[in-house]
């Protein structure tokens, strides 16, 4: 193994996370040492272990251990993103930008591999289910060699792509600020980048169901009238839409728990028992504000009434 002076790496790659929290790769490194060396290039441009290299520097070592790779730029840089996939985790946007980036360098030096369709199309149940098929028997694309790089599954690479691909930089920015979802995003991307900039005022705050309609309408009746219908929607408050999906992720659990009468005495159970009762108290509260059946307010003050909805 070769070491090279740490003053003489390079560390410029905009793929590298040096300002991450190392603190517990320091105390594995002083333990056990560096496992893995960091991966440097012949004009010692550092590829990939830019936490390892931050934890060196922070125990003062002169040297570090390297792995020198010959490649040409792109199969650097794909290096680079391989190692961003399978170490700390990324935040959903760094994920979506390196699958996307990755597959793109992937398809250009693997011509023979199967592409992964960017496009949004509008598929019939026969054509999903072809889809869904060859999904499953494929073994070269770059979402089946990543699926089995990270455990994500293939599908969940396929929409992080095309989520990255089509988005408008407005879409990725409303994103990363929180402003809206994921799910929301794979119903914006079916219009064109300055089709998304115009409409997402009107699709913040909404729920997948209503975006699903705003998009629907802009596409078939054009982006004026998807506006004008949008303001008539009665807006869902985003506490409800995150009341209905927690819940459901509740009951789900519960019923799990339950039927598989799961044991457990540890010390928070005396904590989740206690929750629990607070929760059951402001449920029956709410129930007892709200009609089950209609969700509309018992309260005369207001007719507003909440659309069942929920993201998918």
């Amino acid at each position: 193994m070769q070491k090279v002076a740490l003053s003489e790496i390079i560390v410029t790659n905009p793929y590298l996370r040096t300002e991450t929290d190392i603190d517990s790769l320091v105390k594995s490194i002083e333990t056990v040492g560096l496992i893995n060396p960091i991966t440097i290039n012949d004009k010692n441009e550092l590829l990939a272990g830019g936490r390892r290299y931050q934890a060196m520097k922070e125990l003062g070592w002169d040297e570090a251990p390297v792995q020198m790779v010959e490649r040409n730029p792109l199969e650097q840089e794909l290096i680079s993103i391989d190692e961003n996939l399978v170490r700390k985790p990324l935040d959903k946007m760094e994920l979506e930008q390196c699958l996307n980036r990755g597959r793109e360098i992937y398809e250009e030096l693997n011509p023979l591999a199967n592409k992964i369709e960017v496009a949004v199309k509008l598929l019939t149940p026969e054509e999903k289910k072809a889809e869904k098929e060859e999904e499953e028997n494929d073994t070269t694309s770059f979402a089946a060699i990543t699926s089995e790089k990270t455990g994500l599954s293939k599908s969940v690479i396929k929409s992080a792509i095309k989520r990255d691909a089509l988005s408008s930089e407005k879409i990725k920015e409303a994103r990363g600020l929180g402003d809206i979802s994921a799910s929301q995003a794979n119903e914006i991307i079916k219009l064109d980048k300055e089709q998304q900039d115009k409409i997402l005022p009107y699709v913040q705050n909404r729920t997948v169901k209503d975006v699903r309609k705003i998009v629907e309408t802009a596409k078939l009746d054009g982006l004026d009238q998807a506006i004008e219908d949008s303001m008539e929607m009665t807006p869902t408050p985003r506490e409800f839409v995150l009341l209905k999906t927690t819940t459901k992720k509740m009951n789900k659990l519960i019923s799990q728990i339950i039927l598989e009468d799961i044991q457990f005495e540890g010390k928070d159970l005396n904590i989740i028992i206690k929750d629990m009762k607070k929760l059951m108290t402001e449920g029956q509260d709410f129930l007892n504000r709200y009609d089950e059946d209609s969700f509309v307010p018992h309260s005369q003050d207001t007719d507003d009434g909440y659309e069942e909805s929920s993201f998918q």
